[in-house]
Order: structure tokens, then C-alpha cells, then sequence
């Protein structure tokens, strides 16, 4: 294994991390659409050290933006993928979205869901995929 900035990476064969990501985000993308949202955007990114990215902005029907962080996870381990949306990650999320909604006028209603994708993404199984409507509020980061 090779480690890049404290973190384990695989070498050889296989998938890239950020492979695994973009297959997750595309799963996703296809879940929600099939439930009548539309992309906005995509890996939208807040400038700045210690900046988030949102992986995709979506829009219900009725024009509520929806920001939505991907998990994936292999293995149950650790909490399986939703356990990873930790504080941290929630206040880098919804700080990437108030620099996308600065351009905004009128700022639509908006929530924060997550997308959570456990096993394996091109297993024997597919992965079971659950859609977190409002997993967290912005407003606990005011």
C-alpha cells in the first residue's frame, strides 16, 4: 500500500479511489432522477483552504434545491457509509452550498440529504442504496 497525505491508498489492479467515487455518484445520480429530481450541478467546490464540495445539487419538482453528499462503503465496517457524514463533513457541505447559493436571488427552500451506498459497487449483489432526506441541518452551523 502506498500512502499519500495519511492516507492508505491500493496500488496495482483495480479501481482508483476516485473511480469508486465517480461510480458512486454516477448510482446515485440515477437513483435520484428515477425519483423525478433534476441535476443542477455537479462536485461543486467552495473556494478556500478547508473548503467543502457538494457532490450534486438537485432540484425536486417544486424547485427545492437539494444538496447531497454520496457515501459509499464496501464493508459495514466502521459504521458502514453513513456513519462516515461526521460534523466535519456535514459544516464543509453546507459551507459549499452558501457559496453556491451567494448567486442565487431568490434563494430557493433547500435541505441536505445524503445518498448512502453499502457493498460493493460491482459485486454479485448490488449495493443497498438508502436516500436520507434532511440528514442534517445548516442551520446548526449559523
Amino acid at each position: 500500500m502506498a500512502t499519500t497525505a495519511g492516507r492508505r491508498r491500493a496500488t496495482g489492479p483495480g479501481p482508483t479511489t476516485k473511480a469508486r467515487g465517480d461510480a458512486a455518484e454516477a448510482l446515485a445520480l440515477r437513483h435520484l432522477q428515477a425519483r423525478g429530481l433534476r441535476l443542477v450541478r455537479r462536485n461543486v467546490r467552495s473556494p478556500g483552504r478547508g473548503g467543502g464540495e457538494v457532490d450534486l445539487i438537485m432540484a425536486e419538482p417544486d424547485g427545492t434545491l437539494v444538496f447531497v453528499e454520496v457515501r459509499q462503503r464496501s464493508r459495514g465496517d466502521h459504521g458502514g457509509a453513513a456513519a462516515s457524514v461526521g460534523r466535519v463533513k456535514q459544516r464543509r457541505i453546507v459551507w459549499a452550498a452558501r457559496h453556491f447559493l451567494a448567486r442565487l436571488s431568490p434563494v430557493p427552500p433547500c435541505r441536505f440529504d445524503v445518498v448512502v451506498i453499502d457493498g460493493e459497487l460491482d459485486g454479485a449483489a448490488p449495493p443497498r442504496i438508502e436516500w436520507l432526506r434532511a440528514a442534517f441541518d445548516a442551520g446548526a452551523w449559523d
